[in-house]
């Protein structure tokens, strides 16, 4: 049996920048980290003995004979892209709800990938888990999804991460003191807005406006050298960074009116109105997690006027994908 444990992420700047779209032409790069919000993927050969071939547990079970009968898309284009010809069972549990903008969806497929590897006893580096998990969502799904969340969760870490063309993808850690990584934590504050959507269906219209957001585009891509910059400076000015956050912010929800909504936009005013920096919504948008970067003078400003909607509270991480438990 197997058990891999793997990170959801928050990504700061430059999202929409990793799709291949833009950063084939154009280079992409995104400041991002894991938190330690897991998902967690338990695998297993499945004995002989049952009228089934498969067993398959989400928020879902299924119980198909055959892997093209499997109806959850990642499962079913993993388990192909493994070769694996023996009967499996697979069940999987997590911190956090499905389509929460957090990349939750590319976690699972990292995290399904490094449990069958291990458990047809290879072991692969994290870049190829990336790589791999890239190749299944985009190419075998068919998902319009970006580059970023799979790095982040096979690799772990706070991260600057950019896309140079097919083969360009490069990761450089933050190295920052631990002072100053200590005053970032402190200053995030982190709300699940209750509002579920499919990341690709708003994936999808803000591939489809990318040409005519290139402006946009490029300086979000900006940013993330000048968020750099900022937490190489002093502590002093890592306000900064909240600073930026709101710029980024307004930028991002222009590039397609599905990014946001009312109700998101009423929640990010809240937040700003009680002393929130800058903020985001995390992901492709339309609902999930929101991130506020809150002074600590006006932290409980902010959360009373935010009572109503779950505050989360999360450190950051720096394993990535991993196996917590293996036994043949």
């Amino acid at each position: 049996m197997i058990i891999t444990r793997t990170p959801f992420r928050i990504s700061f700047f430059g999202g929409g920048t990793d799709y291949p779209v833009y950063y084939n032409e154009h280079g992409g790069s995104v400041l991002s980290t894991t938190i330690n919000k897991y998902c967690y993927i338990t695998c297993r050969y499945l004995p002989p003995f049952f009228e089934h071939k498969y067993s398959i547990r989400y928020s879902k079970k299924e119980l198909p004979n055959d892997v093209a009968e499997i109806q959850h898309p990642s499962v079913r284009e993993c388990l192909k892209f493994a070769g694996i010809e023996e009967g499996v069972e697979m069940v999987h549990t997590g911190d956090v709800p499905a389509m929460s903008g957090i990349g939750s969806s590319s976690s699972f497929t990292v995290g399904l990938l490094n449990a069958l590897n291990a458990l047809q006893g290879k072991l692969v580096t994290k870049r190829e888990l990336a790589f791999d998990a890239i190749h299944v969502e985009q190419e075998l799904i068919g998902e319009h999804v970006g580059s970023q969340d799979q790095v982040a969760a096979a690799f772990g870490g706070f991260n600057r991460i950019d896309f140079g063309g097919t083969e360009g993808i490069f990761i450089q850690p933050i190295t920052i003191t631990r002072e100053k990584l200590q005053y970032l934590q402190d200053r995030l504050l982190f709300y699940f807005t209750g509002f579920a959507r499919f990341a690709s269906d708003i994936a999808k219209e803000q591939i489809k406006q990318t040409p005519k957001k290139l402006k946009e585009l490029d300086i979000m891509k900006e940013m993330v050298d000048e968020s750099v910059n900022i937490l190489n400076g002093t502590v002093e000015n890592l306000n900064d960074f909240g600073k930026l956050l709101h710029e980024s912010w307004k930028l991002k929800r222009s590039l397609t009116s599905k990014i946001s909504n009312n109700n998101i936009d009423e929640i990010y005013e809240t937040g700003i109105r009680a002393g929130a920096v800058g903020g985001k919504i995390c992901g492709a948008g339309g609902g999930g997690f929101i991130v506020f970067f809150v002074p600590p003078e006006n932290k409980e400003n902010v959360k009373e006027r935010l009572k109503n909607f779950l505050h989360v509270p999360f450190r950051f991480e720096n394993i990535g994908t991993h196996v917590i438990h293996y036994s043949t």
